[in-house]
């Protein structure tokens, strides 16, 4: 059985979101200094590398992390590369190819590269609100892509909203280097953070098949 985890490491090494003061990880006890133990101390928002976005992230009265349903995050999954440098409209996923039954969507683009570089890129690709328009249509229960956001840096938060007013579960922060276009089962567990409008998670595909291709 062979499982690809297309999570990101958290570390203090990743970028974070220009505000956030992104991963620190401290160690406060160490074996090799004569403690008993060696203890970690471990400082991030809840929007840091691999996360989710619950409706609660936007929303005051929305749903929190730890009431999203378990049977979303785990099941089937398609795969979809996007090679190109433009954000991914809804035209754009009119030319994939993405079965009807489709319940877990996950992109593939250029934003994968970037996890490579410390610093934050504004430019990463992501989705355009008609996008997610076409997403919620669908009845796709999970989206997820390759940067820190769904939604295109400097936008009005119209992608999210659209997504997560509809329940959209959003799933940021991917590594999808080692993954291609294709059908898999999926597995992506949150922290159990009790009210929090996001938290870390650990995502790992298990591939199907490997033959979708988008549509020229």
């Amino acid at each position: 059985m062979m499982f690809i985890d297309i999570s990101v490491k958290l570390s203090d090494r990743i970028p974070a979101w220009p505000g956030s003061s992104g991963v620190s990880i401290t160690r406060v006890r160490s074996i090799e200094r004569g403690d008993a133990t060696t203890d970690s101390y471990l400082s991030c928002d809840v929007h840091s590398g691999t996360h989710l976005d619950a409706p609660a992230h936007i929303f005051a009265d929305g749903a929190t992390v730890d009431a999203l349903s378990l049977e979303s995050l785990i099941g089937p999954a398609t795969v979809v590369e996007h090679d190109a440098l433009g954000h991914i409209t809804a035209t754009t996923l009119e030319r994939m190819v993405i079965g009807s039954d489709t319940k877990r969507l996950l992109f593939k683009t250029q934003n994968s590269s970037l996890w490579n570089r410390k610093e934050f890129a504004k430019d990463f690709i992501g989705l355009t609100a008609d996008a997610a328009e076409w997403i919620v249509r669908r009845k796709i229960e999970v989206v997820g892509i390759d940067y820190l956001s769904i939604e295109p840096f400097g936008q009005n938060l119209g992608t999210h909203s659209i997504l997560l007013r509809s329940g959209v579960i959003i799933l940021e922060g991917l590594n999808m280097s080692s993954v291609t276009s294709g059908q898999y089962e999926m597995i992506c567990l949150p922290i159990r953070l009790a009210g929090a409008e996001g938290a870390p998670a650990r995502a790992v595909l298990k591939p199907v098949t490997m033959t979708l291709k988008d549509v020229p």
